[in-house]
């Protein structure tokens, strides 16, 4: 006990005195750290969006915290900084991997102190990196939960200009909803997590092990290429049995930045039970599924089909909101198309 507090008092601290010597825009770009008062059986560890601050992962963070479980979001580098950003002056977004791979293999080393089994999470940048981890130490990480990751544009115009013109692009917010972070960036700062992207994708093609991972996709995603979200879930799933991939449908209207209400997701709460029900189980998707055609076809409770299975000890209440979701007809039409 007395170990754990110098070692989370010491993180803290450090960590403050760095940011301090930053001048970062406000008191909500700094790193959050959602601390148990002892080691938990989990520690999470949350990268946010790229040109985003921590409080972009607040709510999530406070969800599992509320579950039990450290959380830490670290403030992303070159992020969060104050000052007169524009086309004459773009924010110091790093250009490179190496400095982003660095400091994802830095906290994830920090934050094994914290907890016993490590959770890994991102969005759109953030989640790039947090995949890579997953291949580059998969034997540290427990679960990784990779929220519509940036492997490439959903327009191939936009990959173009992302790849090969060194503009400045600001982002336009959708009306009611707002953007945390900087307005704007330069385009090479954004090429980085493309080739990190690409790069992830030949990789885990070729990889011999990684992390279980959870791509969480959305059908109204206009930032992303989904196809390649499905093909990394493809590869990796061949590595990992026990990884899943699942993308909400278009009615929910959930957009890429999906981790809060106030950057125009109303259904932020779906978002956190889906991942909850994915670290707290243990469980391949293919057993997910048939739990939801016992369910479906035979008209069992979910309580009943997991007693009958036992799988007790392997799923958590959060996965019968995830199965509440699932395309039924798809699973018994699969089912079928084995059987016969």
């Amino acid at each position: 006990m007395s170990d754990y507090s110098n070692i989370t008092a010491a993180l803290v601290r450090e960590t403050r005195t760095r940011e301090k010597a930053l001048p970062l825009m406000n008191d909500n770009c700094r790193s959050r750290f959602l601390l148990q008062a002892q080691r938990t059986d989990k520690v999470c560890l949350f990268f946010h969006g790229f040109t985003a601050t921590p409080e972009q992962f607040f709510p999530i963070a406070e969800a599992f915290f509320q579950a039990g479980y450290n959380v830490v979001v670290p403030l992303l580098p070159g992020h969060g900084l104050a000052g007169n950003w524009d086309s004459d002056n773009p924010p110091p977004l790093p250009e490179e991997q190496h400095i982003y791979q660095r400091f994802g293999l830095y906290w994830l080393e920090q934050v094994q102190a914290l907890g016993k089994q490590v959770v890994i999470g991102g969005l759109s940048g953030g989640s790039t990196l947090a995949a890579w981890l997953a291949l580059e130490c998969p034997e540290s990480i427990h679960r990784a939960l990779l929220f519509a990751p940036y492997l490439s544009n959903s327009n191939l115009l936009v990959d173009f200009i992302v790849k090969i013109m060194p503009i400045y692009f600001q982002w336009r917010t959708e009306e009611g909803a707002i953007s945390y972070g900087y307005d704007g960036f330069v385009m090479p700062a954004l090429r980085v997590f493309m080739d990190m992207g690409q790069d992830l994708l030949e990789r885990a093609k070729n990889s011999i092990a990684a992390a279980p991972c959870f791509v969480i996709s959305s059908e109204r995603d206009r930032a992303v290429d989904d196809n390649e979200n499905q093909d990394l879930y493809e590869s990796l799933v061949k590595l990992q049995p026990k990884c899943w991939y699942y993308s909400f449908d278009k009615v929910f209207d959930i957009p890429h930045n999906m981790m809060t209400k106030a950057e125009g997701n109303d259904y932020q709460d779906l978002v956190f039970a889906v991942a909850k029900a994915y670290v707290g189980s243990d469980v391949t998707w293919q057993e997910v599924e048939e739990i939801t055609y016992q369910m479906l076809f035979q008209g069992k409770t979910f309580d009943a089909v997991v007693q009958e299975r036992n799988f007790t000890q392997r799923v958590c209440p959060d996965l019968q909101t995830l199965i509440s979701l699932l395309d039924k007809p798809a699973i018994v039409a699969a089912r079928q198309s084995k059987s016969s």
